[in-house]
């Protein structure tokens, strides 16, 4: 059976992010089964047919956005409950208990309601750093909604204070282990699965060495959460004489597949050594801001992209930063630093949606088949209606999409050539239903645990 055609027409702008950069006026893109066939001005592709058509002549395509750090299977449904000044341990033992209590219902339903957030607001590809517990059951989420994801067993051998459970160090590998081989390509490619030892802190070297192992043996990758907070740069240095970054490359655990996750309090050592190892970052600004981590001040992103090293982009947990929408981070990438370094020659637009997009691709090591659109690439695309009043006027559609749009206005998203959003509207799931069964599970996951947090303000 030949593969069915779709034909995005006469779009005002086409942002190919390819390695030109070009971006096409008035362009079309010939979709055949799941990649990209063409790519063009409309006039060039306007006697090509298809067995779909749809109009873009308001629209702005981009490719999909990726999303490099984002938990996506607990946080929804006890979204909001915590405090702005809850201490961050707190804060976080309290999450993974309440993570550590899910029922595959609930962590199912959570899971599908975080991805059509995602979906709907233009990110087509994540990356859940290993929190998802039973991922048989979401593995269902996943094909029922069409993503494209990274997924992984997160584990740690050594005691910690956020609750996480500890299992010995041959445990902790077998798992990563079994846990690629078992999802690793599966949904026609769509699902990868990486070595995901939680953190440097939480874990002997000898876990952390096997996992880089693993990814170098299943050709996958590993990440890591490494936020460098002061007390853990501080327990390297009394430890190890270096400082966490450091350390990780003389135990032989930083390369190209490492993929290093917040990556905030480090310094211009640590930089250097992401650099000649080719390890990878991914920063989430809207958690680092909501948390005070100081990003704006201890933050080294334009240092790290002077020197080379790939950055891309994430959320975090729809319970740290509360929004997990990519859009946010591009445009929070572009602005904050501005003001950190007081210049505006800091991050422009177009290297804030280079992050969210082809860097953030690469970050994933899926650039060869996302994050851009071009011929033979896989068509995960976004259309962006500019019949919206924050679109307008519109000229520079770069200035656009990253200081005045955001997710509200996107129309359409495609995945593996297939629509699954249209009209702003998901169309894998009853989004209505979905939302008030999230709503039930969480009330009844805060009663089981006990866990609550009062309103300050009375709720009469």
């Amino acid at each position: 059976m030949p593969n069915q055609t779709l034909k995005i027409e006469g779009a005002r702008f086409i942002l190919t992010m390819d390695p030109q950069r070009r971006i096409i006026a008035d362009g079309s893109i010939l979709i055949e089964g799941e990649r990209i066939s063409r790519v063009d001005k409309a006039t060039a592709l306007q006697e090509v047919t298809a067995d779909r058509v749809i109009d873009a002549r308001d629209m702005v395509v981009t490719p999909g956005f990726c999303n490099g750090h984002m938990h996506i299977s607990y946080a929804h449904a006890v979204r909001g409950i915590f405090p702005d000044d809850l201490d961050p341990m707190v804060y976080l033992s309290h999450v993974f208990t309440l993570q550590g209590a899910m029922t595959e219902e609930e962590e199912y339903h959570t899971t599908l309601l975080g991805i059509t957030e995602l979906l709907r607001y233009g990110t087509t590809c994540f990356l859940d750093p290993g929190s998802t517990k039973f991922l048989d059951a979401c593995l269902q989420a996943y094909e029922t909604a069409g993503c494209r994801i990274i997924v992984g067993h997160q584990v740690v051998d050594q005691p910690n204070p956020l609750h996480l459970p500890v299992t010995s160090t041959e445990q902790s590998i077998a798992r990563m282990e079994e846990t690629i081989q078992r999802y690793d390509r599966r949904l026609n490619g769509r699902v990868r699965a990486w070595a995901m030892p939680f953190a440097a802190d939480y874990c002997s070297t000898e876990l952390l060495v096997a996992a880089k192992r693993l990814a170098d043996q299943y050709q996958t990758g590993i990440t890591l959460h490494q936020s460098n907070a002061p007390a853990s740069v501080e327990a390297h240095l009394q430890k190890y004489g270096k400082r966490p970054v450091e350390y990780l490359e003389e135990i032989g655990v930083l390369g190209p597949n490492m993929l290093l996750a917040h990556v905030i309090g480090l310094d211009r050592a640590e930089v250097e050594a992401m650099a000649r190892t080719q390890t990878k970052a991914v920063m989430c600004p809207t958690a680092a801001l909501k948390m005070g981590t100081g990003v704006t001040q201890k933050g080294l992103l334009p240092e790290m992209l002077e020197r080379g090293v790939c950055v891309g982009l994430g959320t975090d947990a729809g319970n740290n930063s509360n929004l997990i929408e990519t859009l946010r981070s591009v445009y929070l990438s572009a602005v904050i630093f501005k003001d950190g370094r007081q210049s505006t020659r800091v991050i422009p637009a177009e290297t804030a949606l280079e992050m969210g997009t082809i860097l953030g691709a690469k970050a994933l090591g899926l650039e060869a088949e996302i994050g851009s659109i071009e011929s033979g690439k896989k068509a995960d695309l976004v259309l962006f209606d500019t019949r919206r009043p924050e679109w307008r006027t519109l000229f520079n559609p770069v200035n656009n999409l990253v200081y005045n749009a955001d997710g509200r206005s996107v129309h359409t998203v495609i995945v593996d050539g297939k629509v699954v959003v249209e009209a702003s509207r998901p169309l894998f799931v009853d989004e209505g239903a979905l939302i008030d069964r999230v709503q039930r599970l969480g009330e009844n996951l805060l009663a089981r645990t006990g866990i609550s947090f009062p309103s300050r303000w009375p709720i009469v």
